[in-house]
């Protein structure tokens, strides 16, 4: 058991889905946290009645000390960064100046959003974490918790330090957690599942009917194959997320049927779940939000552009979910047609 962080303040910047389930587990098990969001009726409620997560774990609330980010004046220590990543890069300006000395930021964030981190202060002060339980912002004051996932913390050079243990123990009071050395390749895995979650999120409807539906299927299985291609130069294995296994996109006699086997083994997955469609379908159906997928396909094919790599379907999943952000393209089954026509699938 280590005690580095026992003393030491912790900041959750974003009180959402993620980074309010994270804050309210670890302020119960005892550590000095402040919770920070930009919705002043939510950190009002939190003060006022504490956070209300339901969901799998029954339905309880739990005090919290929060505050509006407009407050926020530092210094900061240990920073735990829940945004989302097209917001990465303002908060750090904002936010980086305020880091003490020693402190530093984990990103626990989808996305490569380490490195825009560590350009501001630095790869020694930015630490990974790898995200996949499904949670939900529902109302002021109010999350709902799907399912339970792993956490991995990593350092962004692969070593394993005594910070890296304390961050394991301090996260693990919210999810089960580890330490990795390798967080590259789960940061990588889960672009290449995002790459068939974008696909799924352009279509109203659950994420097992998209993928086992032919076009949605092919689709998905090739958007997943770029994001693969592209990553395997950034980093030489793909880590498993969850069910999904990105290494099964590898080129090879089987590489069809073993691809499509890791599409379809999370819509069975998500079948039946309290949780059937994804977060990217619930900002553009339901929250009527911009998106992450600049931060993802859109930063895939970018790094295929300079790898020289074609990413023709995560292309036009960009411009489709632009038009679905921008009303003017709904959320029908025609979406999988422009998408296959713009790649040219």
């Amino acid at each position: 058991m280590s005690d580095l962080l026992r003393n030491r303040e912790i900041t959750v910047i974003g009180a959402g889905a993620i980074g309010g389930t994270i804050g309210a587990f670890i302020t119960q098990a005892g550590y000095d946290v402040t919770l920070v969001d930009t919705v002043r009726e939510h950190v009002d409620k939190m003060n006022a009645d504490g956070l209300r997560i339901e969901g799998i774990r029954g339905d309880h609330s739990y005090p919290v000390k929060a505050l509006h980010a407009d407050d926020l004046t530092g210094p900061l220590d240990v920073v735990l960064l829940c945004i989302k990543g097209h917001f990465t890069d303002e908060a750090m300006q904002h936010y980086g100046p305020l880091l003490t000395e020693h402190g530093f930021v984990v990103s626990i964030q989808n996305g490569l959003n380490e490195s825009i981190i560590a350009r501001h202060v630095g790869a020694d002060r930015t630490v990974g974490c790898f995200v996949h339980f499904a949670a939900d912002y529902l109302e002021p004051g109010l999350l709902q918790l799907s399912n339970e996932r792993t956490l991995h913390v990593g350092e962004l050079d692969g070593a394993i330090t005594p910070r890296l243990e304390a961050l394991a123990e301090l996260v693990g009071h919210a999810m089960p957690a580890e330490m990795t050395d390798n967080i590259w390749g789960y940061l990588w895995g889960k672009m290449t599942w995002a790459g068939m979650a974008f696909v799924t999120a352009c279509v109203d409807a659950p994420v097992y009917d998209v993928v086992n539906h032919p076009l949605g299927q092919e689709l998905c299985r090739l958007a997943s194959t770029e994001v693969y291609t592209v990553g395997m130069t950034q980093t030489p294995q793909l880590m498993p997320i969850g069910v999904f296994d990105p290494m099964l996109f590898a080129p090879g006699d089987d590489y069809e049927e073993h691809a499509t086997s890791a599409v379809r083994a999370v819509g069975d997955d998500m079948r039946g779940a309290i949780k059937d469609k994804t977060g990217m379908w619930r900002d553009l159906r339901v929250k009527r939000r911009k998106t992450e997928v600049d931060m993802q396909p859109g930063a895939v094919v970018e790094l295929g552009r300079r790898e020289s790599i074609p990413t023709p379907v995560n292309a036009a999943v960009v411009q489709v979910i632009h038009q679905i952000e921008s009303g003017n393209r709904g959320m029908d089954w025609d979406n999988l047609d422009e998408i296959a026509r713009l790649a040219g699938v």
